[in-house]
């Protein structure tokens, strides 16, 4: 994914300490054959792709409890019925170990680097215990601490006060983390769960401290609805009015945005995370992706949270990106497997401010990087790598992840921690919820 969009077969890649050293191709020579015996750890990887970590710019990490609860609600039933339930009964115990199965479910599928929006506090502990799966698991996470005063479950609500304190008590226990694995956001929630004045806080209180702004903009119909029938504007013309739109911001979906919203966001240099798998699941509508790249504006991927996926597959989410606009649009020759794959590695580091030190492999870039074996049946024979990638891969070919040179996941197992253990301590806390929640809620009673 570098600038020229070298592709090196065979290739090598060599990583001193959290950063990549050289990369190029591999050939039978004296050097090449020193240069590998001087290494500690040595990686065979014929007949798999090497490519940079890729990065998940939108999730919710706690809904790994919600996923597959019910599979045909629209947005605002789905929230009403099944998220807030379900979240506010939560434990702070469960928030970690959710978390750690999401970045578990992330690394193993080729994700590198996560934006969580969290936005429960119903414990001062929620957040801690999604930051310690972070720094757990190996994986390089940000939090994008969301808050909303005028959220439609009152348990969640909170003031701009309440919210600028608890971020500036993680900025200053968890910036920086685990070798700077663990980063800060700033969150709002969305834009008709916020008021005007608590919006313009958020504005003025990211920009004094240099924080990326996550919000949700224009997911679904109703929510333009919403903005124009309390302020007369648009969601993203109203993110513009109140501060909150430039460089730093991540305009989540942005499914309904206009021609002068689009041109916008590209004045402002702001970033789309567009979420394909969400956006159908939900049945929210189609992103002008087409036009968002005609237009220069950069496009990250996310998988959005399991509660509206219903998985976190990070390969999986190319090809749903690039088919959706396929057959969106009638046509074929859209988003050929190199544009979704740059997405997927340098948009998401250019909207996190990484596009230095992440999103390809070159020297002096973060030693962030996945191995997908191609020698499977439904991939090979390949004819072209990228499209091998994109169209035929999904996470259970992932085989070796990298993240700032230390080897997080070896033979598709994650190396940091134990899965089966936390796979099944989160299954009897996921049953033990239902049972809670079953006679007054019936979705969490039905077993078909």
């Amino acid at each position: 994914m570098s600038e020229d969009g070298a592709v090196y077969k065979p290739g090598y890649v060599l990583v001193e300490g959290d950063t990549i050293r050289e990369v190029g191709e591999w050939r039978q020579e004296e050097r090449f054959e020193r240069l590998r015996d001087s290494c500690d750890f040595v990686y065979d990887a014929e007949g798999k792709a090497i490519i940079p970590g890729l990065i998940n710019a939108h999730t919710h990490l706690f809904q790994t409890y919600m996923r597959g609860v019910s599979d045909h609600f629209p947005l605002a039933q789905w929230l009403r019925e099944i998220i807030w339930p379900l979240s506010l009964a939560m434990e702070p115990e469960d928030f970690y170990l959710a978390a750690l199965v999401g970045c578990i479910e992330n690394l193993k599928s080729g994700a590198t680097y996560l934006m969580d929006h969290h936005y429960i506090h119903t414990s001062l502990e929620n957040t801690a215990g999604v930051l310690r799966a972070f720094v757990d698991s190996g994986i390089r996470g940000h939090l994008a601490r969301g808050g909303s005063d005028l959220a439609g479950e009152p348990k969640l609500r909170e003031s701009a006060e309440r919210m600028f304190a608890a971020t500036d008590e993680l900025l200053e226990r968890w910036e920086g983390a685990a070798s700077g694995r663990v980063r800060i956001a700033l969150g709002p929630l969305n834009l008709y769960g916020c008021s005007r004045s608590f919006l313009e806080d958020a504005a003025r209180y990211s920009a004094d401290r240099g924080l990326i702004n996550h919000i949700h903009v224009a997911e679904t119909r109703g929510q333009i609805d919403n903005t124009m029938e309390r302020f007369g504007l648009r969601n993203l013309e109203l993110l513009s009015e109140v501060g909150l739109l430039s460089e730093k911001t991540q305009v989540v979906h942005g499914i309904w945005l206009d021609d002068g919203e689009l041109e916008t966001i590209r004045e402002r240099r702001a970033s789309v995370v567009h979420c394909p798998v969400s956006n159908m699941y939900l049945a929210s509508g189609v992103a002008r992706l087409p036009e968002m790249r005609r237009l220069g504006i950069n496009v990250a991927l996310g998988t959005d949270g399991p509660g509206s996926n219903n998985c976190q597959d990070n390969l999986e989410v190319l090809k749903f990106t690039a088919c959706l606009h396929k057959v969106h649009t009638l046509d074929s020759t859209l988003l050929p497997p190199m544009d979704v794959l740059s997405m997927a590695t340098l948009g998401g580091a250019k909207a996190m401010g990484r596009e230095r030190d992440l999103g390809s492999l070159e020297p002096g870039k973060k030693a962030d990087i996945v191995v997908v074996d191609l020698l499977k049946p439904h991939i090979s024979p390949v004819h072209r790598v990228s499209s091998a990638l994109v169209y035929n891969a999904n996470g259970n070919d992932v085989e070796l992840v990298m993240v700032g040179g230390q080897v997080v996941v070896e033979k598709g197992v994650c190396t940091f921690v134990d899965e089966r253990d936390i796979l099944l301590k989160a299954q009897s806390r996921v049953d033990t919820l239902r049972a809670k929640l079953a006679s007054r809620y019936p979705v969490f009673a039905a077993a078909h």
